[in-house]
């Protein structure tokens, strides 16, 4: 089997990013859709075929987005990308991980962006380049500072908190069973931060408040269907009140 097999080829978005995004999976695929060619509707001649981009090009831009709608055109071609991949997810959003290259090696800063689509992590702060940003007609351009994206399987490392110091870690079940991340030179547990529970509409789920147009947990419980062993018609017929008196007709076979 050849070595591109075992690599993963980035398509699909990130378990992570469907959790930030806190909106539905068909939403997201459908804002990410680019179609290529399709048939003429509404002609017999032709059979509804469509013909839709398979491969995106994922970078620090969210899915459902504008500017990654532009960087995903169909006139561009994007260079192929292959992932290492990784079998168990350990980085989330407000960690403490420590630079293992570049001119901020050493230094550690917290998680504030995870991009699973592409094995990255930003670190707040760190790993940062001046950046220029375009002009319009006016007004002079200005310079700001950029935060680059890091990989998580050779340029960053979890902190141990018994240290503070860089460490790997696995993934191991307590008495209770429950699942946690434990640091492979101590065995310390490292606890998720409670800002990985962030999604777009809120900070935490318990400062969630509810807007007119969300649906109340009260309705969610309530029971609206009850199985009776009756048909369709026969269930229409009851609802509606509809009583069946007439008597068919007699029918003769030859």
């Amino acid at each position: 089997m050849r070595l591109t097999d075992y690599l993963r080829d980035f398509k699909k978005v990130g378990e992570l990013t469907k959790k930030y995004a806190n909106l539905p999976d068909s939403y997201i695929k459908r804002s990410m859709e680019k179609i290529v060619w399709k048939t003429p509707q509404h002609n017999p001649r032709y059979l509804p075929r469509t013909v839709k981009k398979r491969k995106y090009y994922f970078s620090e831009h969210r899915p459902w987005t504008m500017p990654f709608q532009s960087q995903n055109n169909l006139a561009d071609l994007k260079p192929k990308v292959f992932l290492e991949p990784i079998k168990e997810w350990s980085f989330f959003k407000g960690d403490r991980v420590e630079i293992l290259v570049g001119p901020d090696k050493g230094k550690q800063g917290i998680v504030g962006h995870v991009i699973q689509e592409r094995n990255w992590v930003i670190v707040d702060g760190l790993n940062c380049e001046l950046e220029e940003v375009s002009h319009y007609k006016g007004h002079l351009s200005m310079v700001q500072m950029k935060e680059n994206p890091l990989l998580v399987t050779s340029e960053v490392a979890l902190v141990d908190p018994s240290d503070l110091q860089g460490c790997t870690v696995e993934w191991r079940f307590t008495e209770t069973g429950e699942k946690v991340r434990v640091s492979s030179r101590s065995g310390k547990i490292i606890p998720i931060p409670s800002l990985a529970k962030q999604t777009y509409d809120y900070k935490t789920p318990n400062t969630y408040k509810e807007s007119e147009k969300d649906t109340s947990a009260d309705d969610i419980k309530k029971i609206t269907f009850s199985p009776l062993l009756k048909t369709f018609e026969m269930d229409i017929m009851d609802e509606m009140d509809i009583k069946e008196d007439r008597v068919p007709a007699p029918t003769y076979w030859y």
